[in-house]
């Protein structure tokens, strides 16, 4: 084989393993930070009643 032909294709076989590391660690390491879970009704209102029962006045200590 001649050296010439040899070395463009160990460099196109370089280039495409190359660019194949890139495209598979685009797929295992995504970008995107974690999701936060939606609010719900449910989270809402487990909130609000934690504050009332927090604010209601307490009775005072007795002796």
């Amino acid at each position: 084989m001649n050296d010439e032909k040899l070395k463009i294709i160990l460099a196109l076989l370089g280039g495409i393993i190359f660019s194949l590391a890139f495209i598979l660690l685009a797929f295992i390491l995504p970008l995107h930070p974690p999701k936060v879970p939606p609010k719900t009704m449910d989270s809402e209102l487990q909130k609000l009643s934690k504050s009332y029962i927090e604010s209601k006045p307490k009775p005072p200590p007795e002796h």
